[in-house]
């Protein structure tokens, strides 16, 4: 760690000079490994890497380390994504389908002449630490923290009214933490977040855009800071897009034409979510269970074997209990199991 200290500071000194120095490490089986550092203007595409967002790349060295640097990013904040998975070049399509093993990411604000450090954390996990010249660099880990603890909650309490409760109250959080952020490109981060069709969070958006104010002053905040960036166009068009989807919806309780339109709009998504849920079920059939399950999750599977406990897996892989949790959950269902003396059965 004080060998991370002194670089960090030795390339701070060099932040003077209109560079910007992106640099951290990884373990080092990633060796000769691409890291790939993009561009997100698309608030909508940050969750994978995108052919056309990447803007640089670089290989990790025989010690873990990998580095970017350069002088034509932007000179003022933008969010970006440092991208590492276990794809071999030949199964490049691989790395923008989002099918590689051991992917790992990190997103970020910067800008030019920035000066980052990426270090290996103290529970030896990659790209989940930021040191940075920008004060709002590690806003997006932050957040990230925000909605895991989320996630656990309505883990916990399944119930339909308890989802509805726990939708509400995490949507305020997380909105709160937004507007308290001082920097647009954090909220856009989490609008993303509240206002995703496929999250809890969806309908009680949908109510909100209508209601709050908010939604207006962070297009005021995205103009005044942003102005003309892809980004902030995105936004208002969404946000026009989704009042007037709002509006028709009012306006189909009272008129019989809108219910009968709305009706054969929610058939027709049901049937397109059934046909392409029977699709991918097809898919998977074909598919070795196995196939599916990453590094680590094989590693907590055979942990679970010999019957540890998940405080026990934790202490052996040098990882947070929290983190062996999301582990174990992600098992039940890419094995289709629910117990632990299940995933026993199939070793």
């Amino acid at each position: 760690m004080r060998i991370f200290i002194f670089l960090f500071i030795l390339l701070n000194a060099f932040t003077g000079l209109g560079q910007y120095h992106f640099s951290g490490q990884v373990s080092k089986e990633n060796e000769g490994r691409t890291v790939y550092l993009s561009l997100i203007e698309d608030y909508r595409k940050s969750s994978r890497i995108y052919l056309d967002q990447i803007i640089q790349k670089t290989l990790v060295d025989s010690l873990g380390y990998f580095q970017f640097e350069g002088n034509n990013l932007l000179d003022s904040n933008r969010v970006y994504q440092l991208h590492l998975d276990g794809c071999s070049d030949e199964l490049k399509t691989n790395h923008f389908l989002g099918q590689c093993d051991s992917s790992e990411s990190v997103l970020f604000i910067a800008k030019n002449k920035d000066t980052l450090q990426f270090p290996t954390s103290f529970e030896n996990q990659a790209l989940c630490t930021i040191a940075s010249t920008n004060s709002k660099s590690s806003v997006f880990l932050d957040i990230d923290a925000l909605k895991e603890e989320m996630i656990f909650e309505f883990m916990d309490y399944t119930s339909e009214s308890s989802t509805s409760l726990n939708s509400k109250k995490w949507f305020k959080i997380l909105q709160d933490f937004a507007e308290g952020s001082d920097e647009p490109l954090a909220e856009l981060y989490i609008y993303d977040f509240l206002s995703d069709r496929k999250n809890e969070t969806h309908a009680y958006y949908m109510t909100d855009v209508k209601l709050n104010g908010y939604y207006d002053e962070l297009l005021t905040r995205l103009i005044e800071k942003y102005p003309n960036t892809p980004f902030t166009l995105q936004y208002e068009n969404e946000l026009k897009g989704d009042r007037v989807i709002q509006n028709q919806t009012d306006t189909a309780s009272t008129e019989s034409y809108w219910k009968y339109l709305l009706f054969g709009g929610v058939l027709f998504l049901i049937l397109q979510v059934a046909y392409f849920n029977f699709k991918r079920r097809k898919r998977e059939k074909k598919k070795n269970p196995f196939d599916m399950l990453t590094v680590q999750e094989r590693n907590i599977m055979v942990k679970i074997s010999e019957g540890k406990s998940n405080k026990e897996i934790a202490s052996e892989l040098f990882i947070s209990l929290s983190t062996v949790k999301t582990h174990i959950n992600n098992l039940y269902k890419k094995l289709g199991v629910s117990s632990r003396d299940e995933i026993r059965s199939i070793l």
